[in-house]
């Protein structure tokens, strides 16, 4: 969860609530339940036969940079088939080939199948400032990147360059613009822009309701920092989440009369609502805490509906595999993830793309809330990990339909087994376990990566 300032992870929020509220120890996860039983009597598939299966269903990658041919790509366009929304994930915060990677997939997308935006698990105000620069606003990417991305593990040269193309493509095709939006709550801050836009906009359409708005934002504006707001003590917590309810309750009661650009103040009036609403979080206990996160994961998924429904666009969904995907490392804290949701509303118009990785560099930190992010090294893969199977496939990085993996490989990817998985920290003892075959619909393995690079 980015937009500006302070840095908070996919799970800088959460860890956070969760150390407080004494729930950080291991438990039994649902994605450790025994898999779904193979034909009654058939023996286990053998390491090396697992290894001929993924190799029947594998696609050889030719690079994770973008740039050069494209070829490779296309079986995983195929794979996309006609989805309105792909997310594609990363298994840590801060490597540098899945983030060139998704630039990569992102270019093919949108020249080879379409699509017209990139959505990332940021703020959603701060995604409107990156979109407003797409479209012709003032800047050059690297200063709109360090506005909206500092302190998060997105504050990277590879951003800046996907940042950058965007923009270089929408000058050189004014027909076929591409668009980026956050899809995420306002943490660590929503800006006071959003209210500004949502108050300018009622003042005009609905004037009369414009000195009620203005007081029940005035106790919530600026929202500049999370953390500080999460030291309040809950009941005044709870009384602001009520007033920006009431203030969107406001707000859409002109959705009939405030024309078709209205519904963007909705959405915004949305945003904030939503940002409140989880910031009503009870530190001390943990069903809470599990609460707040499962309505984090239902807010991002339907802001993402929402952009979807609003504009049309095929959309690519960047964010860490435990949000795009159908089952989390964690499912005691993350126990419906973003790609659920997706999937259910959206059906076959959803389709989940996660990553694995065997041993390299990535960026986290020492603590959630504390220091800067700096490289953390793992060794490869060891015997038992998903990873260690995947990386002896012939091909050194590669990708596969897991929906029509082979019937042995298959059942070796539906048992949960540990797997690489950092956030903004990493706990490499005891690793976290996921059934890979049953948490996305394609599979990218890479053998090795790097920390992202640093601007």
């Amino acid at each position: 969860m980015h937009g500006y300032g302070k840095p908070i992870g996919r799970r800088g929020l959460l860890a956070f609530t969760a150390a407080l509220a004494a729930t950080a120890a291991a438990a039994p996860v649902a994605s450790a339940a025994p898999p779904p039983s193979s034909a009654p009597g058939a023996p286990p598939a053998s390491p090396a036969g697992v290894v001929r299966s993924l190799e029947r269903a594998a696609h050889p990658l030719r690079s994770t940079d973008p740039g050069g041919p494209t070829a490779d790509l296309r079986a995983l366009g195929a794979m996309v088939g006609d989805a309105k929304v792909v997310g594609l994930g990363e298994a840590t915060h801060g490597s540098h080939e899945f983030f060139a990677m998704k630039h990569r997939v992102f270019q093919y997308l949108v020249e080879e199948r379409g699509f017209t935006a990139f959505a990332l698990e940021m703020s959603w105000s701060a995604g409107l400032r990156i979109d407003e620069y797409l479209q012709g606003g003032p800047g050059d990417a690297r200063r709109i990147a360090r506005e909206t991305l500092a302190g998060s593990p997105w504050e990277r040269e590879e951003f800046v360059r996907l940042i950058g193309w965007m923009r270089d493509h929408n000058s050189r095709h004014p027909d076929r613009r591409v668009h980026f939006t956050g899809d995420d709550l306002g943490a660590p801050k929503l800006g006071d822009h959003i209210f500004e836009r949502v108050l300018s906009s009622v003042g005009t359409v609905g004037p009369e309701a414009l000195p009620r708005l203005e007081e029940l934002y005035a106790g919530l504006r600026p929202f500049d920092d999370v953390f500080a707001h999460l030291r309040k003590p809950l009941p005044e917590r709870e009384e602001n989440a009520a007033r920006a309810r009431e203030a969107l309750d406001l707000v859409a009661g002109y959705r009939d009369t405030g024309g078709e650009d209205y519904a963007w103040t909705v959405q915004h009036a949305r945003n904030i609502a939503q940002t409140f609403a989880f910031a009503t979080v009870d530190l001390a206990d943990p069903a809470s805490v599990t609460a707040a996160e499962r309505l984090r994961d239902r807010a991002m998924a339907d802001n993402v509906l929402w952009w979807r429904r609003r504009t049309g666009h095929r959309m690519l969904l960047s964010a860490h595999n435990g949000h795009v995907g159908y089952l989390s490392t964690r499912p005691d804290l993350y126990p419906r993830t973003q790609g659920a949701v997706l999937r259910d509303c959206l059906g076959r118009d959803y389709a989940a793309i996660g990553f694995t990785f065997a041993g390299g560099s990535f960026l986290t930190k020492d603590a959630p809330l504390e220091g800067d992010w700096k490289p953390t090294a793992v060794p490869a893969a060891r015997p038992g990990m998903h990873e260690h199977t995947l990386d002896r496939v012939g091909y050194r990085d590669f990708y596969l339909d897991l929906r029509t993996a082979p019937a042995g490989a298959r059942t070796w990817l539906d048992r949960p087994r540990p797997v690489y998985d950092a956030g903004s920290t990493f706990t490499p003892d005891p690793l976290p376990a996921l059934a890979i075959g049953r948490a996305y619909d394609v599979l990218v393995h890479l053998h090795r990566v790097r920390a992202a690079d640093r601007f």
